[in-house]
């Protein structure tokens, strides 16, 4: 299987246990977390043509990764 790019753990590199914590302590991170993970996931999927679909359909996917990043993001910042 390839790799799938842009994993939490490529994006935050300096936060890995910051990560695990949170998905540990606190609920919304987690629900977070694994939306962006499902999420990533379809992106990949159709970037590589597995499961194809529109252009403008896999740019709102990947703005929507973007948003969901810059949260997750403010959460490991407080």
């Amino acid at each position: 299987m390839s790799h799938t790019p842009h994993e939490l753990a490529e994006e935050f590199p300096n936060s890995i246990d910051a990560l695990r914590s949170l998905r540990e302590s606190d609920p919304h991170f987690h629900k977070l977390t694994e939306h962006y993970h499902d999420l990533n996931r379809e992106i990949h999927r159709g970037e590589t043509d597995v499961e194809p679909m529109s252009e403008l359909h896999l740019e709102e996917l990947k703005k929507k990764r973007l948003a969901m990043l810059d949260e997750i993001r403010i959460l490991l910042c407080k």
